[in-house]
């Protein structure tokens, strides 16, 4: 019988075959992976630089491999770099303590002229906007009734006056008893004081104006029928006006009548002296202000009653202070601090601050006349950096 052959042999020669391939494969993946790895290489030096790669253009500086900073070796971002900055050089100078607020134009006096009894308007005796005289008659309310009542109580104490004398007479011939006397006597007194009530009353049908000032616009005409609840006019004097305003509580102490106030119109943009002559006694609990009350003498009446006005009160002096511009102080979690440039570098300072307004701030602990400190930077520069002064 025919022998078969085993497959081992034909195997083997397939599997030599398959290895090749497979062999040729594995160089390709490595090829593949170092390309990547070159390609990354290259992004990174490009594009990423190192900052000892980054000294100069892309080279190392004149100062070495370890020179970097503002150097030549050195860019402008570079370690060690100045930080360009300006400077303010501290100088005494006078300082005014001030405090600005806002008050009202109010004037010396001013009523509003109302009838005290019920009634038609029988004449009106002023012109609006004019002139009036203490005492001056303004209107007159038809007094007819009360006229009539005040006649015929006249003719009534007449009467009573003859039949008080009859009863004297007849008293003193001991004709009647004393008693008798006096009911004829009382009822001739009760008669005058009814007629001095009548009187009374009649004399407000005629408002006059309480003091002299000038007359506002009138809100009925006449003719009009009018109650002690009507507003007929105002009159007001204007010549001094006053000028009301307040300040924080803490400046309580500090404000004395007599000082003397600035007083700025919004309308016309004028600048005026006003005095303080009245304080209140106590510190609105709501607002915790103070209202102090100033007056002006306003010959010129350029100050009209309700007008908004910006009060500046000046409360104190200091010859020699330090002032620095706003900017140069920070807050801390402790307080306040600046930078001062001491042998070119930036160094830190605490210092205590007092008045402060718009643009300066005065330091009251901390500088000394004479010490620069930065004025911009602030924000960026560290303890110890380099400052490169700008103007």
């Amino acid at each position: 019988m025919p022998q078969i052959e085993p497959l081992t042999d034909s195997a083997n020669v397939h599997n030599e075959y398959d290895h090749e391939p497979r062999r040729g494969g594995a160089w390709r993946w490595w090829l593949l992976a170092a390309a990547v790895v070159a390609a990354l290489a290259f992004v990174k030096i490009k594009f990423f630089p190192s900052p000892t790669a980054d000294g100069g253009k892309g080279g190392v500086g004149k100062g070495g491999p370890g020179a970097t900073g503002a150097g030549k070796g050195g860019g402008p971002g570079g370690r060690g770099a100045a930080v360009p900055a300006q400077v303010y050089v501290v100088q005494l100078t006078r300082l005014t303590d001030a405090v600005a607020a806002t008050g009202s134009v109010l004037a010396d006096e001013q009523v509003t002229i109302r009838s005290e009894v019920n009634g038609r308007i029988t004449s009106l005796n002023f012109r609006e906007g004019q002139p009036v005289s203490k005492g001056q008659l303004l209107l007159t309310i038809n007094a007819d009734e009360i006229q009539a009542q005040l006649q015929k109580l006249r003719y009534n104490i007449k009467l009573f006056s003859d039949q008080e004398k009859r009863q004297r007479t007849l008293l003193e011939k001991e004709f009647i008893s004393q008693q008798e006397y006096e009911q004829a006597n009382n009822q001739l007194l009760t008669a005058r004081a009814d007629l001095q009530a009548l009187q009374a009353q009649l004399a407000k049908a005629y408002v006059r104006a309480p003091f002299s000032g000038i007359a506002g616009l009138r809100s009925v005409s006449q003719g009009a029928y009018v109650s002690p609840n009507t507003p007929i006019t105002t009159v007001s004097r204007i010549t001094p006006v006053k000028v009301d305003f307040a300040v924080p509580g803490r400046y309580a102490n500090a404000v004395k009548a007599g000082d003397v106030v600035e007083v700025l119109d919004e309308a016309n943009g004028k600048k005026y002296q006003a005095k303080v002559y009245a304080i209140n006694p106590q510190i609105d609990p709501v607002s915790r202000t103070l209202s102090v009350r100033a007056t002006y003498p306003n010959t010129k009446q350029e100050l009209r009653p309700g007008a908004f006005v910006r009060v500046n009160l000046q409360i104190g002096q200091v010859e020699e202070a330090i002032q620095v511009p706003t900017e140069a102080v920070s807050p801390e979690a402790s307080g306040y601090r600046v930078f001062k440039v001491v042998g070119g570098k930036a160094q830190p300072q605490p210092v205590k601050i007092g008045i402060r307004s718009e643009k300066l701030i005065q330091v009251t602990e901390g500088l000394g006349a004479g010490d620069t400190i930065l004025r911009t930077g602030i924000l960026q520069v560290k303890p110890g950096d380099k400052i490169k002064v700008q103007q």
